[in-house]
């Protein structure tokens, strides 16, 4: 398994529907990368000076993330695609 470092959080993308609330589908080629996640692995936080900072997202969270943020790395394990993306470049939590 792949453990990501310091708040670095690795993320399995969460797909949208496939088609509008009207019923009409959406090819392939026509989607928007998802920007909802999974959270599969966290780093154990960041340092400020001495102070560790803890992580706030944990395994198994949503969480919607920054499609184009700077830290926003597409990655493949095992033949299985992620997005590997530092804390602060997610946006929230869904509960």
């Amino acid at each position: 398994m792949f453990k990501p470092l310091h708040n670095y959080v690795l993320l399995e993308r969460i797909e949208e529907e496939n088609k509008t609330a009207g019923g009409i589908l959406i090819p392939d080629n026509a989607k928007e990368k998802p920007s909802r996640g999974r959270v599969i692995a966290t780093g154990d936080g960041a340092f400020n000076g001495d102070d560790k900072i803890p992580m706030t997202v944990k395994t198994d969270d949503v969480v919607l993330f920054a499609k184009w943020a700077p830290s926003v790395n597409e990655v493949k394990l095992d033949g299985k695609d992620y997005v590997l993306i530092k804390e602060t470049d997610i946006l929230g939590i869904i509960e």
